[in-house]
Formats: C-alpha cells, sequence, structure tokens
C-alpha cells in the first residue's frame, strides 16, 4: 500500500464523518426555519386569540345589553338576535383573517428539500 491510499477504515471514518456534517447542517437549517415559522404562527395565533375573547365578550354583553335595553319594547329574544349579529360579524371578520394567516404557515421547504437529496444521494453511495 503507497502513501496515497487510505485504509478502508479511514474512508469509513470519513463518510461517517461526512454524514454527521450533513446532519448538523441540516439540523441548523431546521431549527432555523422552525423558528421563523413559530414566529408567523405566534403572531397569527395571538391576533387569533384575540378575536375569539373579543367575540365572545361581543356575543355575551350584545345579548345582555339587548335583553335589558329592549326587553320593555319587542320580546327578549329578538332583541338578543338583533344586537348579536352585528357582533358575531366582526368575530367572524377577525377570526377568518387570523386563519388565512396561519394556513400560510408551512414546514420548513428547504429542509425537507434537502432531507430528501441527502437520503437519495446516500442510498445512491451505499449501493
Amino acid at each position: 500500500m503507497d502513501s496515497n491510499e487510505r485504509s478502508l477504515a479511514a474512508v469509513v471514518r470519513d463518510i461517517v464523518q461526512n454524514i454527521q456534517d450533513i446532519v448538523r447542517a441540516e439540523l441548523r437549517l431546521a431549527k432555523k426555519e422552525i423558528s421563523t415559522e413559530a414566529g408567523k404562527a405566534k403572531t397569527a395565533a395571538a391576533f387569533w386569540g384575540i378575536g375569539v375573547v373579543c367575540a365572545l365578550f361581543g356575543v355575551l354583553f350584545a345579548l345582555v345589553a339587548a335583553v335589558l335595553a329592549l326587553s320593555r319594547i319587542i320580546p327578549d329574544w329578538e332583541a338578543a338576535l338583533i344586537v348579536s349579529v352585528p357582533a358575531s360579524l366582526v368575530a367572524l371578520g377577525l377570526i377568518s383573517s387570523e386563519r388565512k394567516h396561519l394556513a400560510g404557515v408551512s414546514t420548513p421547504p428547504r429542509t425537507v428539500e434537502t432531507l430528501k437529496e441527502n437520503v437519495q444521494c446516500i442510498k445512491q453511495h451505499t449501493k
């Protein structure tokens, strides 16, 4: 064996080291992409939650106000219905707008793609 040839153990060590480096790089990329997507989800979820809470209180107070203010003029159920419809429409608007933002949150596309490529590469080199 001359000095240009490497032992099988050295080649295997290099392959294992390269695979470890690839996995570490993929994990760093996944962490970065996931934190970016989590930030988007956090903001959208916060606004969605605020919308839900406001909707619940709005509907509750609208119904109470309708019953108290209009019970002398029209039946209680009609008053509650008249006041709760606008509050419900506002709530639906808030919830649906933030739901669209949540729908935009996805898996980390570059990480998924590079992981697939790495798996294919490893399969080809181990045949």
